[in-house]
């Protein structure tokens, strides 16, 4: 990216967001996937099933940073410099894909990611007597672990850097006792609990491995999430007049009066406070009833997931962003620096969790995951456009403001389909202006 004339600290900030990523896209997922899968007793295969779409959208969210620098700093003139022939790539590296297959088909089979990951050691080896320039021998193979251990140095000093921090967070118990405080600060808004998590996410990662943070997270904090989403599904129900006969049954329990308002619909506060009369011990039996168990698993995963993407923001975030400080010292670029450009570069992994608690964007029907996808796509580079004050060329203080409210506009949950195209035409108008002036300019 230098080479291509990219600034070193982008650079390094792309690389350090990107490989944010390689946590949140299937089929790995690391060890996240497994450990989400015993919480929530859903098949693997399932998880990285319904994490695809999200994990897409938040590379797209790079991309469109990248595509922006990219015009902003004239790399586009470049790009023939470096223009390599596809097919001429895959015959010379097709074997590379062999322990790629190898890891998934042992993940998916159930086998333990120790061993997976054992064995496609073994496959990279094998896989590289398929071809006739690049095979492995004992010299190889031993090189290639010396050369593990070497880029592994960088991140090991500092993992000793902050071994205090991790003790201290062992040692005392700060990280569940913070865990537990976000469902009393919340005070019952699903917006403040995700922005509560975000937070002791960010502090539990300053000591933890990203996977540590998941578990104290996903442990203390899934329960209350998965209350806020699956309540706001049921009172949108209410209101509306959508709840199943089986389900109006159990508020005969509470109150009998209420089940002429509920075939009708009732007004939101009056259905809060129809809600919170529900003992807690029926209220279980009350979500599966109205949304049944297909969708009560979602929600419980769509709980996990968000924890689970907002447990990587330690990654890029200062003052602790082992990612971003790992690509500046490739890059050769200030580490603090280099870890505010990678957690601009990383806004996806907020914008991202908020489409999955407030649409359904995990386990939706396909009508439904396709129109949020595509709006998704366009409402984010609205927002790096806005951001970066420029999409095709510079944006007016003016523009930049139009941008941000056409990708509120498309980005926004429960808005009406017209709201959202209006918004997709106000964004092409400005990407189309943009280009024009780009190509005038050029």
């Amino acid at each position: 990216m230098r080479k291509a004339g990219f600034p070193a600290r982008f650079a390094a900030g792309v690389e350090a967001a990107a490989s944010t990523g390689g946590q949140l896209m299937p089929p790995v997922m690391g060890a996240g996937a497994f450990i989400m899968a015993s919480y929530t007793q859903v098949s693997y295969v399932t998880i990285i099933s319904v994490a695809a779409i999200p994990a897409l959208l938040y590379f797209l969210s790079v991309g469109f940073f990248v595509r922006v620098e990219a015009k902003r700093s004239k790399v586009i003139a470049t790009e023939s410099d470096n223009a390599v022939d596809i097919l001429q790539v895959l015959k010379d590296g097709w074997h590379h894909i062999v322990p790629l297959g190898v890891l998934v088909t042992l993940l998916i089979q159930g086998f333990t990611p120790t061993y997976a990951a054992g064995i496609s050691i073994l496959a990279v080896i094998a896989a590289s007597f398929l071809s006739s320039k690049h095979r492995m021998g004992p010299a190889a193979v031993l090189d290639a672990m010396a050369q593990g251990a070497k880029n592994m140095s960088t991140t090991a000093v500092l993992l000793v850097g902050i071994g205090l921090v991790v003790n201290v967070i062992s040692t005392t118990g700060v990280g569940n006792t913070f865990s537990i405080l976000i469902t009393n600060w919340a005070g019952g808004s699903l917006l403040f609990t995700i922005i509560l998590v975000a937070i002791a996410s960010l502090i539990l990662g300053m000591g933890l491995p990203v996977t540590a943070a998941y578990i104290v997270l996903g442990t203390l904090s899934a329960p209350a999430l998965f209350n806020l989403i699956a309540e706001s599904q049921l009172l949108e129900m209410m209101t509306t007049g959508n709840l199943p006969e089986a389900a109006s049954a159990v508020f005969m329990l509470v109150d009998p009066s209420a089940i002429a308002a509920l075939a009708q619909g009732m007004p939101m506060e009056q259905a809060q406070a129809l809600l919170t009369q529900v003992p807690n011990d029926f209220k279980s039996m009350l979500m599966d009833q109205a949304l049944g168990a297909q969708s009560v698993a979602m929600i419980l995963v769509t709980a996990h997931m968000i924890i689970f993407w907002l447990s990587q923001d330690s990654n890029v975030t200062p003052p602790v962003c082992l990612t971003a400080f790992a690509a500046a010292a490739i890059a050769k670029t200030p580490p603090m620096l280099t870890g505010m450009t990678a957690w601009k570069l990383a806004k996806g992994l907020y914008i991202v969790p908020l489409l999955m608690a407030y649409t359904p964007l995990i386990g939706g029907d396909s009508e439904t995951l396709l129109r949020l996808s595509f709006f998704a796509i366009f409402g984010m580079y609205a927002l790096v456009g806005a951001m970066e004050g420029y999409l095709e060329d510079k944006l007016s203080l003016l523009t930049r403001l139009i941008a941000l409210i056409a990708s509120i506009m498309m980005l926004w949950p429960d808005l009406a389909l017209w709201i959202q195209f209006i918004g997709l035409g106000i964004f092409l108008a400005l990407f189309v202006m943009g280009n024009r002036s780009f190509k005038k300019t050029a």
